[in-house]
């Protein structure tokens, strides 16, 4: 539901299959499906500013729904275009995005005792006010759409957001904010709860504006310890997997349907599935089949190819679609087809096509001849 009024929605595979409904084949999209591998991307961005590109929202909306024309009938939903970094800057920090480099903080978060470090986590943020060009997009987005798919939302975890924020961009060895995780941990707590809450509002607005499905990011989830996910990023995760339910239907909305994707933390993926999302997401380091033993149908799972196949030629992507999809049997229909990460770029927009269209012919072959037990049938 959402305050504006929308064309119906014609292809609702991802939502029931998120939902454990019956399907007729796997649902698929991939992460960062809509970005620079595709020459009308670079078309589109021109010499702007990523960011800039972001803050447009007619330029993030045709961004948007680039690889949805582009693979027509292939997909089966839009993520709208953005970035998880939108929180810090939202939060009064800069974040500039270089090329051939990635994300920079010109002043990251190095001391907790610091005000630079108490202006942040009691900044009041407006949400609207900060992100509205987000929201904005999203409703265009949905408007264009005319029901062809549903459009995903997202935001960055908690643990990943404040790696950014202390780190000042990626890092191969995390010092700076393990770091503050061990020496600090009440405020590095304190940090993770005000991003959580601000993560809640976002998401909050992106529904109302038109979002229908959301995925929260983890993407250095795997940076932590079993001991230490337990207490810098699953708290914060259910965090905001609980409260989001509870501030919709106080505006009347129905709860939205939500995935996890903690990348690299494979040795929590049990709790996951308790973790209050209706979908795991699952990188390429999990077997299918052992994943789908432990999740026993109490979520959907969304994976898993190494999106590094993509360079791999049109054989190898055959076999390891053809691979992945037999592991996913054991999910009984509740897995929606997507990438172990992102898509990396170089990769050539015809050898995506290659895999969603080896993605149908199997999910087709393997539903409809009932080699696979689908939910409800």
């Amino acid at each position: 539901m959402s305050i504006h009024e929308f064309a119906p929605l014609r292809n609702d595979l991802l939502l029931r299959a998120a939902r454990g409904e019956k399907v007729e084949r796997p649902p698929m999209w991939v992460m960062r499906q809509a970005g620079r591998y595709l020459p009308e991307y670079n078309q589109a961005k021109g010499n702007r500013d990523f960011f800039a590109v972001c803050r447009d929202p007619e330029s993030a909306s045709t961004i948007t729904l680039q690889p949805v024309e582009r693979y027509a009938g292939l997909l089966d939903a839009a993520i709208i275009f953005s970035d998880i970094l939108v929180i810090p800057q939202a939060m009064g920090m800069t974040v500039e995005m270089l090329e051939n480099k990635g994300p920079h903080f010109p002043n990251p978060l190095r001391d907790p005792n610091s005000p630079e470090f108490e202006q942040v986590v009691t900044k009041e943020v407006d949400v609207k006010k900060e992100l509205g060009y987000v929201f904005e997009a999203i409703t265009l987005t949905r408007k264009k759409l005319e029901g062809r798919v549903p459009l995903i939302g997202f935001v960055g975890a908690p643990w990943t957001l404040m790696s950014y924020m202390i780190e000042g961009g990626g890092s191969k060895i995390f010092h700076f904010v393990k770091g503050w995780i061990f020496k600090h941990p009440e405020e590095s707590k304190r940090l993770l709860q005000r991003v959580a809450e601000i993560c809640v509002d976002f998401l909050v607005e992106q529904v109302v504006a038109g979002a229908q499905f959301i995925q929260v990011f983890d993407s250095w989830a795997g940076e932590l310890s079993p001991h230490d996910f337990a207490i810098f990023s699953l708290p914060y995760l259910k965090y905001i997997s609980h409260n989001l339910p509870i501030r919709l239907k106080a505006l009347g909305i129905e709860p939205v349907l939500m995935t996890v994707f903690a990348k690299g933390a494979w040795y929590a993926f049990d709790t996951l599935c308790e973790s209050g999302y209706q979908t795991v997401g699952l990188d390429w380091t999990h077997d299918p089949a052992e994943a789908c033993k432990i999740a026993n149908g109490r979520v959907t799972l969304q994976g898993n190819m190494d999106p590094n196949v993509l360079y791999g030629g049109r054989k190898a992507i055959t076999e390891n679609v053809e691979r992945m999809l037999e592991g996913f049997k054991g999910a009984k229909g509740r897995h929606i087809i997507n990438l172990g990460h992102g898509i990396t770029p170089f990769v050539d927009p015809e050898d995506l096509k290659h895999f969603f269209e080896e993605c149908h012919r199997v999910g087709n072959t393997l539903y409809s001849s009932k080699k696979i037990y689908v939910q409800g049938r």
